[in-house]
């Protein structure tokens, strides 16, 4: 009998820093994105891209069915925040925001949102966080409330 299962999951997940606060400054961007690889590399998530901003990160993972979103989130958020604690890289506290978006993607269109990930200065340079992420929840067709 053939077991093996073959899955091509994607998702673009989104979220802020507590209250939006500027924190992921230039001096700890790259460090914060190398501990995200190595949570993901640990979890057995395939992390293939993450960029943000001082005040939100997006990132591109592909996981496996056996794998809850929710649960990845708290991976990453706790994880990652309890580590720059540690370490002692912000001069504040730094925590992330209750919450996050969440955005299945095809397989087909996984270079897409790598690139627009990619380029977040780019956007930012003409819009708001929160005006990326309503037109992101329109995009994906979730119900803004």
């Amino acid at each position: 009998m053939y077991k093996q299962n073959f899955s091509a999951l994607w998702v673009h997940l989104v979220w802020s820093t507590k209250n939006r606060l500027p924190l992921i400054t230039g001096s700890i961007q790259l460090t914060l994105y190398n501990q995200l690889r190595k949570i993901a590399l640990e979890k057995s998530y395939h992390l293939n891209f993450v960029n943000g901003m001082e005040d939100h990160i997006h990132l591109l993972v592909g996981y496996e069915p056996k794998f809850a979103i929710s649960n990845m989130v708290k991976d990453f958020k706790g994880i990652s925040s309890r580590w720059v604690n540690e370490q002692q890289l912000t001069a504040d506290y730094f925590d992330w925001q209750d919450g996050f978006c969440a955005i299945s993607v095809s397989p087909s269109n996984v270079p897409k949102v790598r690139n627009y990930i990619r380029n977040q200065q780019q956007h930012h340079a003409k819009q708001t966080f929160e005006e990326e992420l309503i037109l992101l929840k329109k995009k994906a067709s979730i119900v803004i409330e």
